[in-house]
């Protein structure tokens, strides 16, 4: 986390019956989710059809600034949903190392800097002129994380502030 919305660590709400432990031991540092969100390769970002329906894609996106960056065409149904309904969920691929972010998107445009990092991350620099896709933020509201081999112990919900 390079700046002052480090998020505050606490438990998530689970049934009692996930065995979650009410003391402090064993939660996770956000450096530990932070470090997944910044290496994972595929992301799958959550989003809801106009019926209310759920809808999830993988995409490729970046870790950049404590936010989530990531595109899709504006015909797509993960592009139309988003242009109706801004709330999103993302989870890295990974089931054994979780991490889940919750939150709304917002459009933002292509800078170098993102352009580097994208290409640097996946071998294809990003054209900030192309009509074909739509570019997106998310700055997590909240966070959930945890090491499968470590669970339930490890399960940690962050809080932003």
């Amino acid at each position: 986390m390079t700046d002052a919305r480090a998020p505050v660590a606490a438990r998530p709400r689970f049934p009692k019956g996930y065995g979650i432990p009410e003391s402090e031991e064993g939660l996770l540092p956000w450096s530990w989710a932070d470090e997944r969100l910044e290496t994972s390769r595929n992301y799958w970002v959550g989003t809801t059809k106009r019926d209310g329906a759920p809808h999830a894609m993988p995409v490729w996106a970046v870790w950049l600034d404590d936010a989530l960056v990531f595109s899709t065409s504006p015909a797509s149904r993960k592009g139309r949903n988003l242009a109706r309904d801004p709330r999103v969920v993302v989870h890295v691929e990974s089931g054994d190392e979780v991490v889940i972010l919750e939150g709304e998107v917002e459009r933002v445009t292509i800078d170098g800097r993102l352009a580097e990092v994208y290409e640097a991350k996946y071998g294809f620099r990003p054209d900030p002129n192309s009509p074909e896709g739509l570019w997106y933020r998310l700055r997590p509201k909240i966070a959930y994380a945890w090491a499968e081999a470590e669970f339930p112990a490890s399960a940690t919900r962050f809080t932003f502030g």
